[in-house]
């Protein structure tokens, strides 16, 4: 009896080549959770490699464990928070507390699904989810190469939710400064994606 082919679900990463593809979103996601005060003193760029290793190493030895696309950046989270805990733990030479980790584990999670409702549409076929993820990770890569003013004005207003007030102080600029950084960034952010996004 014919049967029909079986269909599976398009491999995640399978070597470090591939994993390279999300260092720009890790390195995004990082810059969000680390407070400006101490982004001196972490290596974010250290943290994101040895995320990447480690990642890369727990494929090597677990080919059986390649996952989705789709479930690959929740695996690269939990690397990434495990990795930013010991960073910022060192800072303070403090013991492991796991209620903190847990919590930077939380907030990783909230600053990805910020990141992917900024992308997503409200209605979308599992298709057009793969697409949105490949987008994802071009966002955070061309959010990586705008002037650092406009990236942040856009990672603080429409990654962590605060108000032109509070952005303008952070980046000690007027309010009508953040807007004009916000406007020209995201315009230069639709450019490069050739997709259009919400203010």
């Amino acid at each position: 009896m014919h049967q029909a082919p079986m269909t599976t679900p398009e491999p995640g990463p399978r070597t470090q080549e591939d994993l390279e593809r999300f260092r720009a979103y890790l390195l995004l996601l990082a810059r969000l959770e680390v407070a400006p005060a101490l982004r001196d003193k972490v290596d974010l760029s250290g943290v994101v490699q040895q995320t990447l290793l480690e990642a890369h190493q727990g494929l090597r030895e677990h080919p059986e464990r390649i996952r989705a696309e789709a479930e690959t950046t929740a695996w690269l989270r939990s690397i990434l928070s495990h990795n930013l805990a010991d960073a910022l733990r060192r800072l303070s030479a403090r013991k492991r507390d796991v209620r903190r980790e847990w919590s930077l584990d939380a907030a990783l999670d909230q600053s990805a699904t910020r990141l992917e409702r900024w992308l997503a549409a409200e209605q979308s076929s599992p298709s057009q989810q793969a697409m949105r993820q490949e987008e994802l990770l071009r966002m955070a890569a061309v959010l990586a190469e705008l002037p650092e003013s406009q990236r942040r004005a856009i990672e603080l207003h429409h990654l962590r939710g605060l108000p032109l007030s509070e952005i303008a102080a952070e980046l000690g600029a007027t309010k009508a400064a953040v807007a004009g950084l916000l406007h020209r960034g995201l315009k230069t952010l639709r450019r490069r994606l050739g997709s259009s996004y919400n203010e």
